[in-house]
């Protein structure tokens, strides 16, 4: 995992000067300055729409009593793509407004859900007595008593 992260940090800012370089050449450093100026400031602005109204997602389905995981894994792409749309050059904003384009958003957020299914062990409360866990979302029919207190 180190290693790929090393790789990522590396390439990615080799290539966004090779791209800025040779897009200045074509039309001048003055508008390549303005154009990543300008993609910042839409970015940003989209950004904060898009967050906003996954937060009053993630609010209406707290008041409905569901789980808003969806909106959760949104809201996370939404935050990573207003960071990488702050990062000067081509690349990274074309990787940023792809993550705001909900479509998108929704084949990469089942993309990290499957991702994850296979990587996450759950366990119950019923699990840590008998040292047992269930992977990959099994079902556990072990029967949980709770009870609800109210303040």
């Amino acid at each position: 995992m180190f290693f790929r992260l090393l790789i990522l940090f590396i390439s990615v800012p080799i290539i966004e000067l090779f791209l800025l370089i040779e897009v200045g050449k074509k039309i001048s450093w003055e508008l390549t300055v303005l154009i990543i100026f300008i993609t910042a400031i839409i970015g940003a602005r989209l950004t904060k729409i898009q967050g906003s109204q996954t937060i009053r997602n993630v609010q209406s389905a707290l008041r409905m009593g569901k789980i808003p995981h969806r909106e959760v894994l949104d809201g996370l792409m939404i935050l990573v793509a207003g960071a990488i749309l702050l990062t000067p050059g081509f690349l990274t904003d074309f990787v940023g407004f792809c993550l705001l384009i909900p479509k998108l958003r929704s084949y990469l957020r089942e993309f990290l859900k499957n991702f994850l299914k296979n990587k996450m062990i759950v366990r119950t409360s019923a699990d840590f007595n008998q040292n047992k866990t269930t992977s990959n979302w099994e079902k556990d029919e072990s029967v949980i008593d709770a009870e609800i207190i109210e303040d």
